[in-house]
């Protein structure tokens, strides 16, 4: 899909064809979309399909007159888990080439990223301010992060308040996911944050005084980013050592529990067994008396409970 917008009276409107000054937007481009916009804009080749690599990392890269720019940007992705009200969030590259009359942006996905900024929800954009136009993408990508990571807090939240009461797979399964999840998160906005880095140098793109406060507010919401997701990757790595901990403990309990109803089943077996050998009866005591072995086997078994009891082993 290929989408041309230009900003008019601060506001973005569509156009049907390529114009100087407009924003050009591919969202998993055809064979035949990529060759008419390189007809078009004269963009290289290379950079146009290097966002097209869902395993492109974040870089920059100059070529002459023209400025690529590869951020990753959260995406969500379908859980495996049935009825599962956890979300699995991942990662995916976006392309961002400067050209000296022309943006344009390439992704495999439609982003709220950029469908926001296409739907005019972001204010003062301007198509031919090419600089401040791409940092304004950069600092919705970093403000992204930052709402996705609160999703999952929440989603954390959510769960860890059934997993002690259910210790399901479910809920472990779930915790995995956002255990991968914010492994995504802090490689891509560790990489995001060098590639801000290096246009904060200025040598990439010429930043006027109001851009480089545009992308110092980028850096500090991706370096928050990036702390956040540090802290939910530790929280939930103690929360998943706990539950280990919790089923190892109950499953002790249990097993302490068998093991005393065996003992205490184990008294009658060992008395009627007495009682059922193939001897004379003059040789066992009360031998014609039937209730006495029931009442010395109720007798032992509750012996037994109390004893077990007052030792703390019930």
């Amino acid at each position: 899909m290929i989408e041309y917008f230009k900003s008019d009276a601060r506001l973005l409107s569509p156009l049907y064809e390529f114009e100087p000054g407009c924003w050009v937007n591919l969202v998993r481009p055809t064979s035949e979309e990529i060759t008419h916009v390189l007809a078009t804009t004269g963009v290289e080749e290379d950079f146009l399909r290097a966002a097209l690599d869902p395993e492109e990392s974040s870089r920059v890269e100059l070529e002459e007159d023209q400025t690529l720019l590869i951020v990753d940007i959260p995406t969500l992705e379908e859980s495996n888990v049935e009825q599962d009200e956890s979300k699995i969030f991942g990662t995916l590259p976006m392309g961002i080439i400067v050209l000296p009359n022309t943006v344009i942006t390439v992704c495999l996905q439609d982003t709220t990223v950029l469908r926001g900024i296409a739907q005019n929800k972001v204010r003062d954009i301007h198509t031919a301010m090419r600089t401040r136009f791409v940092l304004q993408i950069l600092l919705r990508v970093a403000g992204l992060f930052l709402r996705n990571l609160r999703m999952i807090e929440r989603d954390f939240t959510k769960i860890e308040r059934r997993l002690y009461d259910s210790l399901k797979n479910e809920e472990l399964i779930q915790l995995l996911g956002l255990s991968k999840s914010l492994v995504y998160f802090s490689a891509s906005l560790k990489g995001n944050e060098v590639t801000m880095e290096k246009m904060l140098r200025g040598r990439i793109l010429k930043l006027y005084e109001d851009d480089r406060d545009l992308l110092e507010d980028a850096l500090i919401e991706i370096r928050q980013a990036i702390e956040m997701a540090g802290i939910y990757s530790s929280i939930l790595a103690g929360t998943m050592d706990a539950y280990a901990s919790v089923v190892s403990n109950n499953l002790n309990i249990i097993m302490k529990v068998l093991t005393v109803i065996t003992i205490i089943m184990t008294i009658p077996n060992i008395i009627f067994g007495f009682y059922g050998m193939n001897i004379t009866g003059n040789d066992l005591p009360f031998a014609y008396w039937w209730w006495v072995p029931v009442v010395i086997s109720i007798g032992g078994c509750i012996g037994a409970w109390i004893y077990m009891k007052r030792k703390d082993l019930l």
